[in-house]
């Protein structure tokens, strides 16, 4: 992660909030990403051919269920996800910001469940993000 721009304290507290999604559980999800590149091939170029997707896995996170109606999603889960993982994200995506990353996304695999990305709010502290909470809908 790069600390350009942030203070002490905004340091701070991204290792501390990596060190307690860590003492939580330390989980990990994948963002599921579409292939940008096509095989050079003419039935690639006529739509013939699937793409296929990319992958990349965040962690440290913790993951929590949250309620949903009757007539909801089947399942509904919050993760909670390390700034310095989406960070390191947002640069191997060559992502403008940390939203433009998850709205680049599919969705997220958690096990082997794909969950629909519903939002994504960030928690800041002194200006700087210290955690990253998305909501997933299956």
């Amino acid at each position: 992660m790069s600390t350009t721009g942030v203070g002490i304290g905004g340091v701070a507290v991204v290792r501390a909030a990596d060190a307690m999604l860590n003492a939580l559980g330390g989980d990990e999800l994948v963002l599921v990403f579409p292939q940008v590149t096509l095989p050079d091939d003419p039935s690639a170029q006529l739509g013939l051919v699937d793409p296929g997707v990319e992958q990349l896995t965040l962690s440290p996170i913790v993951v929590r269920t949250l309620t949903t109606p009757s007539t909801g999603p089947r399942r509904k889960l919050e993760f909670l996800i390390s700034s310095s993982a989406v960070s390191a994200a947002v640069i191997s995506q060559n992502a403008a910001t940390a939203e433009a990353l998850f709205d680049n996304a599919l969705g997220v695999m958690y096990g082997s469940d794909l969950f629909h990305i519903a939002g994504v709010t960030a928690e800041y502290f002194a200006g700087t993000p210290y955690l990253y909470k998305v909501t997933g809908v299956e």
